[in-house]
């Protein structure tokens, strides 16, 4: 299908060499997740010396995150079989006293504050109470001795603390408004300061360095798209606009703690990129970049002193290089590549694109194109790949099965629907009671496009996603079945009904605010019907692979069980792949050779 050398398959999804690394608070060590027994585990490097310690023995799932607790000990979480409880852990650097911290079955826990002037303790929220709520806790990561700091009075979405770990800030839900609520101390009691309909917010980022009464928050109040600015928390109303992009929404702010000041922005347009209010870290940026010509170069730890960084460069064609940058000799030094074995030059460019919806909007993409099918080489056969969420969006980056499909002679387009984030409250709004309906209509549009440009063979066509993604799989072989000759649904929604109702505890404070987004069981059955792909199921009539995660807690096993038992009454083709050990998603690496392989085989018999 395509002079591209051919790659092999587990070389895009085996685990990375060395990943996601931090630099310990004093600048002597490295921690970075790397394989043992096919498992992420936490290792730490000495870098004086160079040698490395394991210091973490995952052998059933992948270690999920960790960060530097202090200098000589690291916090990491874990799961079970993909359920998402995650528990929170510590260990020496030498790795040496391991501790369970949040020795609790069926809870999950989630940092909020690193505490960053109390080394032995940190600020987290755990569900053990109220599987609804999470309460705050102050933990010793020494002991395992917690304190509760704040109870959740069960309305509770989120906790901010000041720069001094003080929690003085919460974001309250009734399923639909929002409250911002602040208290002066935390000897005071909270009080609302401001309301907000779920349709805009203004989300807190961090206490203002100038005020300790002002928050810097990202705002979407009287306006469509959002931006940085802030917020008087003594009388709740907005202030300066710090900054207001063009085109997409901006939600994330660069800090230095050490000098007090907010140093700039970090948005996604059709790219990565910045925009600074100190000419001291333009300038950090502006040497890396230099230094580092071609990639995208992330900011990504640092020393509490802000005088060591660890960069990670990216590309659409190379996953992440590691270097230290040391801001005192200017040095800037390679740590590794998380995957040096896969050649960029081998690998596709990932191109933005946009056109005209139906109905008149912009909606924006990404496309890969395989070798030889350059701009009008001829069209090639497509994979529509849909992102889940579907509130979130496609970014421009290197993805592994993108390269490998496009590796494979497809090209993959990427479509920023409507309801995809970052494009104002507008675009994201779009998509309320659309499941089914006029998201998916992008997505054909989108197909559609890709034909008349030349880029897609109209006859060989396939979609693919997972979550929403896998849903909208579902929806378009039902929706459009003489457009795609196959369809992919990973760990996808296929009945409305089933899927809200077996909602996990802790998003049913959310419930109210998904009726209206998606729609009610009662007030909506019609369209509910009209749009679930498992009352549909008669209309698909072109080959399936369904996957799916045993343990999942977002999108139930029965979600994939009922459309593959609809499908196989009916005598439709339909593949089904269950792994007893993995939730929303596959982690175990070679569960995804296995999907990835056995989707190579169904897309390559049905794409001819």
């Amino acid at each position: 299908m395509s002079d591209s050398p051919h790659i092999p398959l587990e070389d895009f999804f085996r685990k990375a060499e060395r990943t996601r690394v931090a630099i310990s608070p004093q600048g002597t060590r490295v921690a970075f997740l790397a394989p043992y027994e096919r498992r992420l585990n936490v290792h730490v490097q000495d870098l004086a010396s160079g040698s490395v310690t394991r210091v973490t023995h995952a052998t059933e799932r992948d270690i999920a995150g960790f960060l530097w607790a202090n200098e000589d000990r690291v916090l990491f979480a874990q799961d079970q079989g993909g359920d998402e409880n995650y528990r929170l852990y510590s260990v020496g650097a030498d790795g040496e006293g391991t501790l369970d911290l949040t020795p609790f079955e069926n809870v999950q826990c989630q940092i909020v504050d690193e505490l960053e002037a109390s080394p032995n303790e940190i600020l987290f929220q755990m569900n053990d109470r109220d599987p609804e709520h999470f309460d705050v806790y102050r933990l010793d990561v020494t002991t395992g001795e917690m304190t509760m700091v704040a109870a959740n009075p069960g309305n509770v979405q989120s906790w901010v603390t000041d720069h001094d770990g003080n929690l003085r800030v919460a974001v309250t839900t009734d399923g639909v408004n929002s409250a911002l609520l602040y208290r002066q101390t935390e000897e005071n009691e909270f009080r609302e300061v401001a309301r907000y309909d779920f349709r805009e917010s203004a989300s807190p980022l961090d206490f203002s360095f100038d005020d300790p009464e002002e928050l810097i928050v990202a705002s979407s109040v009287g306006r469509d798209r959002s931006v940085i600015c802030r917020l008087d928390l003594r009388t709740g109303e907005e202030g300066e606009v710090l900054y207001e992009h063009p085109r997409v929404d901006v939600s994330q702010i660069l800090v230095s703690r050490v000098r007090r000041k907010i140093t700039g922005v970090a948005f996604e347009d059709d790219r990565p990129g910045w925009h600074f209010f100190d000419d001291e870290r333009r300038r950090l940026q502006e040497t890396v970049d230099a230094a580092l010509p071609g990639t995208v170069n992330q900011f990504i730890s640092w020393t509490r002193d802000e005088t060591k960084y660890v960069i990670g460069s990216t590309s659409d064609r190379s996953r992440a290089v590691y270097h230290v940058f040391d801001t005192v000799s200017g040095r800037l030094t390679q740590l590794f590549s998380s995957a040096p074995w896969l050649d960029p030059e081998a690998l596709r460019p990932m191109e933005p694109i946009h056109f005209q919806s139906r109905d008149g909007l912009t909606v924006h993409g990404y496309l890969t194109r395989p070798r030889g099918h350059e701009d009008q080489n001829g069209p090639a056969p497509l994979v529509l790949l849909v992102h889940g969420g579907p509130w979130w969006r496609d970014t421009w980056g290197f993805q592994p099965e993108v390269q490998f499909l496009a590796n494979r002679g497809y090209a993959v387009l990427q479509v920023n629907y409507r309801g995809s984030t970052g494009y104002g409250r507008a675009f994201w709004s779009a998509s309320f009671g659309q499941w089914g309906l006029a998201m998916q209509d992008d997505l054909t549009d989108a197909v559609e496009w890709a034909i008349a440009s030349g880029i897609a063979d109209r006859d060989r066509v396939a979609i693919y996603g997972g979550s929403y993604g896998g849903y909208a799989a579902l929806s378009g072989l039902c929706k459009t079945p003489e457009l795609y000759r196959c369809g992919v649904s990973f760990v996808g929604v296929s009945n409305l009904f089933t899927w809200i109702d077996a909602f996990p505890p802790y998003w049913r404070p959310f419930l109210e605010m998904v009726h209206e987004m998606v729609g009610h069981p009662e007030r909506d059955e019609a369209r509910f019907r009209a749009t679930s792909p498992f009352f549909n199921a008669d209309k698909i009539r072109v080959p399936l692979f369904v996957a799916q995660g045993a343990n999942d807690p977002r999108v139930r096993k029965e979600e994939s069980d009922q459309i593959v038992q609809a499908l196989e009454s009916r005598g439709v083709p339909v593949s089904y792949l269950v792994k007893e050990n993995e939730g929303h998603g596959f982690m175990n690496e070679e569960n995804q050779f296995e999907f990835y392989h056995a989707m190579e085989s169904f897309l390559a018999e049905h794409l001819k």
